[in-house]
């Protein structure tokens, strides 16, 4: 879909679903059934993370015969997109869908639920978060808001970014105005580059505008959607910020313990259900979206240089060392939490997955 189509459709949706929003001041209670408000960061049916809060909040209505229905607000239809959590906490909305670091501000602990430098795979942070103590942290630092937050996708190791110049070292990154977030934009500054944030539909703008030489996002899949090879030519990977990003879902705490037991379990196996469908679809898409943008578009595909993975890796490090030395009681538990699942989950992947893709590059080719 070209850029000025998707969001084209995106403000036609955006209208109708803003009027609804004026009638929604509190959830509607009908027959015993319930109607929840969904905010997410995302521009109305974006590909794969859009698409696939849409499809939670659907699994959710279904699989509740409608007891329970989710009602979803893309960014800009109720509140912009990088306030859709503080919807949540004032009561505007009974749900958000975003990205935890998005938030940091209120919590530098909520960025290891999202993804962290030369960090953890997806298969990895599922597998902290579920089983190795990850989601019972994550419990505390939201409870002091009054939420409660679950996985509810995953995107996958991320593209590095879209550069309007080639990259030939650390030099080339000192003063580069970028947008990139959470603990993988903290690296990047101490790389030299002049950071920020933007929610997903105000980067394309900014690209173009020269107001950023750079941006990542998430991958091809998204990044095809919203433009940006329309202002970029040099598209980097991987991402050695971003090895394995998760979305969530954020319920009002209060207003999930009022449900009955079965419709708080149809909210969180809805949301597992949907971490592994979002993971799939990247993985089915983003390869495709790729060959569109080489082949049609004339993108250049680049590796970032030795000397830029490196510096980074050794930035990565420092950070997470000041996080753990200096940051707040929650802060440190969830640092240490993440690193020693990290060790431990990096031997199965590092020790019996790497080696697997190693063989299979060198000897597997079919036609």
């Amino acid at each position: 879909m070209k850029r000025r189509e998707f969001f084209k459709q995106a403000s036609v949706a955006t209208i109708g679903a803003a009027a609804a929003a004026t009638t929604l001041a509190t959830p509607a209670i009908a027959q015993g059934n319930i109607t929840w408000r969904m905010v997410t960061t995302w521009p109305k049916n974006f590909p794969g993370l859009g698409v696939g809060a849409q499809k939670l909040a659907d699994r959710i209505t279904k699989a509740s015969g409608g007891r329970l229905t989710v009602q979803v607000f893309a960014s800009g239809e109720m509140v912009p997109g990088l306030q859709a959590l503080d919807a949540v906490i004032d009561g505007s909305a009974e749900m958000s869908h975003g990205a935890a670091y998005y938030w940091q501000n209120k919590s530098q602990a909520l960025s290891f639920f999202t993804g962290v430098p030369f960090g953890m795979t997806n298969r990895e942070l599922g597998a902290w978060v579920r089983y190795l103590g990850g989601q019972e942290i994550w419990d505390k630092i939201y409870d002091q808001f009054g939420l409660q937050g679950f996985l509810s996708g995953d995107t996958g190791t991320q593209a590095g970014g879209w550069f309007k110049n080639e990259l030939t070292g650390v030099a080339d990154v000192q003063g580069l105005r970028f947008r990139t977030p959470g603990l993988g934009g903290q690296v990047w500054a101490k790389l030299g580059a002049s950071v920020t944030n933007l929610a997903a539909g105000e980067i394309f703008a900014a690209l173009q505008s020269g107001t950023l030489d750079a941006a990542e996002f998430v991958g091809p899949y998204n990044d095809l959607a919203l433009g940006f090879h329309q202002v970029a030519k040099n598209y980097y990977f991987p991402s050695f910020v971003e090895p394995g990003l998760a979305t969530e879902v954020v319920v009002d705490k209060a207003k999930m313990a009022e449900l009955p037991e079965d419709l708080q379990e149809i909210v969180r196996i809805a949301a597992q259900a949907s971490y592994d469908d979002v993971s799939s679809d990247m993985y089915a898409n983003d390869p495709r979206a790729l060959q569109a943008l080489v082949n049609e578009h004339g993108v250049n595909v680049r590796q970032f240089p030795e000397e830029i993975i490196e510096a980074g890796a050794n930035a990565s490090m420092e950070l997470i060392s000041e996080i753990r030395e200096g940051g707040d009681a929650l802060t440190k538990e969830a640092a240490e939490s993440f690193i020693s699942a990290f060790n431990l989950l990096r031997s199965r992947t590092e020790g019996t997955d790497m080696p697997f893709l190693v063989a299979r590059e060198k000897y597997i080719k079919y036609d």
